[in-house]
């Protein structure tokens, strides 16, 4: 791609990436939840164990987040489209998700999302800026693996999705 930038390299590059994709939910000290569909994140230590979120600074949860003390990190399976759909494609600042989906109070309050792979519930140990994302490091305090095995859901799955909140 000759008089390309970097940055359109790199794009068509990790658009061929099928990342798995998560939902994240938290809730602050007042009681406000939030959640939104994630494709930034990973496992950043073995010992201690270690997660990594990216969450866009534009998106209801992450205002939610900045005032929490603990994230529920969902692992989305083949099956859970309409999940993604739900969290993916609307905002907390208009529609309330989790009266669409089952779901309960998990650690710090932060909801648990009944029907994916399993989840992590972590309390936030560090923040940092990313650009238009701020990554959270997260220190696992519960967690739920009922349906590791099932098929993850991947980038390639949602691509066209019509995100909830503006890019």
């Amino acid at each position: 791609m000759p008089g390309d930038g970097p940055d359109t390299a790199l794009q068509a590059l990790v658009a061929t990436i099928d990342y798995p994709m998560f939902v994240v939910t938290t809730a602050a000290a007042d009681g406000e939840r939030a959640g939104c569909l994630v494709g930034f994140a990973t496992q950043c230590s073995l010992e201690p164990a270690r997660l990594l979120v990216c969450i866009s600074k534009r998106n209801h949860t992450f205002r939610v987040a900045r005032r929490a003390e603990v994230v529920v990190v969902h692992f989305l399976g083949g099956g859970n489209v309409d999940l993604a759909r739900l969290f993916g494609e609307n905002t907390g600042d208009e529609v309330d998700k989790f009266a669409r989906c089952t779901w309960e109070p998990g650690p710090g309050g932060a909801p648990i999302v009944r029907d994916c792979r399993g989840w992590v519930a972590a309390r936030i140990i560090e923040r940092f800026d990313c650009g238009d994302h701020v990554a959270f490091l997260l220190d696992p305090v519960a967690s739920d693996a009922r349906h590791a095995d099932d098929v993850p859901l991947g980038f390639q799955d949602v691509r066209d999705l019509d995100p909830g909140h503006d890019a």
